[in-house]
């Protein structure tokens, strides 16, 4: 987390925190090996396991209405969305892109509740391979950080 404008650092802590994850089961190799890097850096960064609520559901559209059922019940610091989206020989692909994201990023606005947008958008499967761990660890780095971050703001 940036501290002043010298570009310090805190370090992340997720001791205390609570932590919401939604996962797409679509393209489940990829979104389960997602689950599992960032299930560990989450345990990594002191989150307990009893303070992480995983649910999945079946695809990235979605992911953002089980995001915002977990905002709605509340008690949460930060919430997850891992999912993967490879591109396909139709335009479905930049349409649940688009709406997949548009939608997470509004109910993180709407609800002022950090999210980790872990929903992978890929041209085919040896880049969602070659993501799939790095992105999943990176979400619950950022999951920590902002609810940190916003900690200090209230």
């Amino acid at each position: 987390m940036q501290g002043s404008n010298k570009g310090e650092t805190t370090p992340l802590n997720g001791k205390g925190l609570r932590i919401g994850i939604v996962q797409a089961r679509f393209n489940a190799d990829i979104t389960d090996a997602l689950a599992s890097a960032c299930l560990s850096e989450l345990e990594a960064l002191g989150v307990a396991a009893s303070d992480i609520h995983h649910l999945q559901v079946p695809g990235a559209l979605e992911v953002p209405v089980a995001l915002q059922a977990l905002a709605e019940r509340g008690g949460y610091h930060a919430l997850v969305a891992l999912g993967c989206i490879i591109r396909g020989e139709t335009y479905h692909f930049e349409l649940v892109a688009n709406e997949s994201g548009a939608s997470v990023s509004r109910v993180a606005l709407d609800y002022r509740l950090p999210i980790a947008n872990a929903i992978l958008t890929t041209e085919n499967l040896e880049q969602a391979v070659a993501r799939q761990t790095d992105k999943g660890r990176d979400a619950a780095r950022v999951a920590v950080e902002m609810a940190q971050l916003l900690a200090t703001l209230s």
